[in-house]
């Protein structure tokens, strides 16, 4: 077990602030583990003997020992009743109370406060502002909501307790059974990370399913959730994914909700299922509780109706599943057991006379098929046909196949019974078929997620103290922004430049280009110019002997520009020959949660236009920058697509690495581009680069 299993598996809990006062938070509290908690409830309360027949103490350290103290008391002595449990040797702890940072002003400066006295004695804190906890294998219910769940195997934390109160109303209608339940609240000490790593370690925690509005520490985040999501699936409703949600999120929480971007590409990286709504999280759940892996994304459909059938076959093509294709042994087998009305090709139309013996048949034959890694049961009610019975088919041949099969058993009464029989066997049932599909899909999806492999990042071999004085150079300026001046940079990490240096004087550029064989570049050093090209300050291909005019010519564009930039000065470069290359870019942007992001795609003027690009969190290792350049849509055009030679790929991906590898060495760099990056078939080479530097970081 875990660190935190004695917050859901105490054998004493002390409600600090207990009462019997109707209305009372602490009332409720106390009894809702009245009515079903295994272990012994202390009420504290230095004005009651007794409280709801209760043994009441005045403080904790009065009380025998005491595993979980949830705190219940008003905010200004919160801190007090925290320090009390923590020296009486209490180390779990759970803080109902609100009234702190999601209040702004004097509440945010009592949570900092909170979270120095949990860090000085060690404390497993969850809250402040938070529902409470719940564990349904000891009758733990020590929340105020009006609901206690049903036994499950799935683990729940939301950061609204509202949500959790209207999910569990719900859930137990529905038969949704739980493992623990956890309101995250403000998240001072304990977020959504050590929750994953504590339900991770639980054997009896089958899925792991969320709703939050921010991810604190992204990068642990994502590094713990990888490692977790390979034997237990994780699926999170993200909210704030619009502008107007992230602020409506913030202003409810108080925290800084960072890019959907991050959050899309660190979920993905992290093995978690990203659910769009409440009714796809808990399809999802459902399905990965209580069935098998499929072998294979080919899915058979048995059905008596034919307009649903068309509407499954329709979702299996919406999700990343196919309609399997029978074999002939099948179809054969098909063919001889239905009735000749009856379609024998997927989706199986066993018409609307079906009894359950055909049903049976059609089921059994799909499931035998090599082809076939799921499959899903749908019927419309008739009078032939009896849903429990079909249930019990469904539970004989999945165990029989051993491969995960959905139903969606549509219509009212006639269903709720089968649905209570499949229950108990782990097979959702649900009246849309394509919401089955969906279950179906979210097996699958989690199958590619626990057979991929990880592997660390490469180490390269850099010069980290060159980096550094690069870096530090940006203290000097008035911004914080460092240009193709800093071109050492990248040498420094490895990532190949063309031959050049800057000067500021004209006599200077035309000694520089002397050396140079061939043409040059002219480009305008300046941090407050980002696109030099637009207004001029870009000359290619420039001879030798024009070298002098075209370095006044940039320098005056400039001037005329933007009369208050600051003019470092003009960067004579080798010019590449760039027939048969391709302009790339590879950047990074330091996200608030999930920290650097590091981006590829298609590069120069395209970059903005097109914004066919993909991103991972760093630090990434090979395979995850392969996949980068696999994702991005330009992809075939860099493998040589139409006759062009291909692009080395290899030396794509190693200017990944060594960028993310650079990024996350100098956690001062905010952001930085290199744009282009010019990759033709013997190699890549970095053209341009902007970046900006916290310089309080260096």
């Amino acid at each position: 077990m875990g660190r935190l299993r004695e917050l859901f598996a105490p054998a004493t809990v002390a409600v600090v602030g207990a009462t019997d006062r109707e209305g009372a938070v602490g009332r409720a509290i106390l009894e809702n583990l009245q009515a079903d908690f295994d272990g012994e409830i202390i009420p504290i309360n230095p004005n009651r003997e007794s409280v709801l027949g209760e043994t009441c103490y005045p403080d904790v350290e009065s009380a025998p020992d005491v595993d979980l103290s949830v705190i219940v008391v008003p905010p200004p002595i919160v801190l007090e009743a925290i320090r009390e449990s923590a020296t009486a040797g209490v180390k779990n702890v759970v803080v109902i109370t609100a009234g702190f940072a999601e209040t702004g002003g004097d509440g945010a400066a009592r949570e900092r406060e909170l979270e120095a006295l949990a860090a000085e004695y060690d404390l497993n804190l969850v809250g402040p502002n938070s529902l409470g906890t719940m564990n349904t294998r000891n009758g733990m219910n020590a929340t105020f909501g009006p609901e206690n769940a049903l036994e499950g195997g799935v683990s729940f934390m939301s950061q609204s307790g509202a949500f959790i109160t209207a999910v569990l109303d719900w859930a137990n209608e529905q038969g949704i059974g739980f493992r623990d339940v956890v309101s995250l609240g403000n998240k001072t000490v304990l977020d959504e990370t050590d929750f994953v790593e504590e339900w991770g370690s639980d054997p009896e925690t089958d899925v792991i399913i969320g709703y939050l509005e921010g991810i604190d520490r992204g990068d642990r985040f994502v590094e713990t959730a990888r490692e977790v999501s390979k034997e237990t699936p994780i699926v999170l409703v993200k909210s704030g994914r619009t502008d107007a949600g992230a602020q409506a999120a913030s202003s409810h929480t108080g925290a800084i909700a960072g890019s959907e971007a991050a959050y899309e590409t660190g979920l993905e990286q992290a093995g978690v299922l990203r659910a769009r709504s409440v009714q796809e999280l808990f399809d999802w759940a459902r399905a990965l509780s209580g069935l098998p892996m499929p072998k294979s994304e080919g899915v058979a459909v048995v059905t008596n109706a034919g307009g649903p059938g068309v509407l499954t076959t329709d979702a299996v093509g919406d999700a990343d599943l196919e309609m399997a294709s029978f074999t002939d042994e099948t179809i054969e087998a098909l063919g001889e057991s239905m009735p000749d009305e009856a379609n024998i090709y997927n989706p199986i139309d066993v018409i609307g006379d079906a009894d359950i013996t055909r049903f049976e048949k059609a089921l059994d034959i799909a499931l035998s098929d090599p082809n076939v890694g799921s499959a899903v049961v749908v019927s419309a009610p008739t009078a032939v046909l009896e849903y429990d019975r079909l249930a019990e088919v469904v539970i004989e041949q999945r165990e029989r196949h051993q491969k995960p099969v959905v139903t969606s058993l549509m219509g009212g009464s006639r269903s709720r019974a089968a649905e209570d029989v499949l229950r108990d066997f782990g097979i959702p049932n649900y009246f849309d078929p394509a919401r089955a599909v969906s279950g179906l899909n979210a097996l699958a999806k989690y199958r590619s997620i626990t057979d991929q492999t990880t592997a660390d990042p490469t180490t390269f071999d850099v010069d980290r103290d060159r980096a550094r004085e690069i870096l530090e150079t940006a203290r000097d300026r008035t911004g914080n922004r460092l240009g193709v001046e800093a071109m050492e940079l990248l040498e420094a990490y490895g990532i190949p430049t063309p031959s050049g240096e800057i000067v500021d004087d004209p006599a200077d550029a035309e000694t520089v280009a002397a050396d140079i064989d061939g043409d040059v570049v002219l480009k305008i050093v300046s941090p407050d110019i980002s696109h030099k090209s637009d207004i001029g300050g870009v000359r290619v291909g420039v001879s030798d002997e024009d070298v002098y005019d075209a370095y006044e010519d940039v320098v005056a564009k400039a001037r005329n520009y933007q009369p208050d930039a600051t003019i470092l000065g003009v960067q004579v470069q080798e010019m590449l020959d760039l027939e048969g290359s391709t302009e790339t870019i590879i950047g990074m942007n330091r996200d608030p949660q999930f920290g650097p992001l590091i981006l590829f795609g298609l590069g120069g003027i395209f970059v903005e236009i097109l914004e066919d690009t993909s991103l991972r969190v760093a630090p990434i290792s090979e395979s995850d920058a392969q996949e980068m350049v696999d994702d991005i849509t330009a992809a075939p055009l860099l493998r040589g697509a139409r006759g062009r030679e291909p692009a080395d790929i290899d030396a794509i991906v190693e200017s990944l690495q060594r960028l993310s590898q650079l990024v996350t060495d100098f956690p001062a760099i905010l952001e930085l581009d290199v744009n282009p990056l010019v990759v033709g078939p013997d190699g890549a080479q970095a053209i341009d680069l902007r970046l900006t530097v916290d310089t309080e970081e260096l």
